[in-house]
């Protein structure tokens, strides 16, 4: 389980990119789709909006583990979190999440009976952050081929 703080950061590293390819098994084969999450705020859980009648929805349900990853690859940072899903048609997370862009794809509103939150409860994450500028990558690239090793250009975390 990771802390506040943890949650805390890996959310400001998320927040911006707001995107995730988010992978699930398919009757033995990975699948992934992007999804973009609702929330404000970051408390261990991703919000999704989707719809009951989807395909995932029914694959979710022989295998609850999936992987959310999110990449900025302008800022060199990438983000890794698994966990278990889990669906809502609670109607005050609903209202909470609600927004325009939801509403696009619900044309009959919040209280359209397919309208359900898909919740990622994140179990572990990982994120690796570029620490580096242009140049210093390419210092690094160069002094990397000059002397066999690998080249340092990013800190890497793992949580729970």
């Amino acid at each position: 389980m990771m802390t506040r703080e943890q949650a805390q950061e890996i959310w400001d590293y998320i927040k911006p990119i707001k995107v995730a390819m988010v992978t699930s098994h398919d009757h033995g084969q990975l699948r992934a789709r992007p999804m973009r999450h609702e929330q404000e705020d970051f408390d261990g859980v991703l919000w999704f909006f989707t719809s009951k009648a989807s395909d995932k929805v029914a694959e979710l349900a022989e295998d609850a583990r999936v992987c959310a990853t999110y990449a900025d690859t302008s800022s060199g940072t990438y983000v890794s979190l698994s966990g278990a899903v889990r669906f809502t048609d609670d109607s005050a997370l609903i209202d909470k999440f609600w927004n325009a862009e939801a509403a696009a794809w619900f044309p009959d509103g919040k209280d359209d009976p397919n309208v359900a939150l898909m919740g990622i409860y994140v179990e572990q994450a990982e994120v690796w952050d570029s620490k580096s500028n242009a140049m210093v990558k390419l210092y690094e690239i160069a002094k990397a081929n000059l002397t066999g090793k690998t080249p340092d250009m990013h800190d890497n975390r793992k949580y729970g």
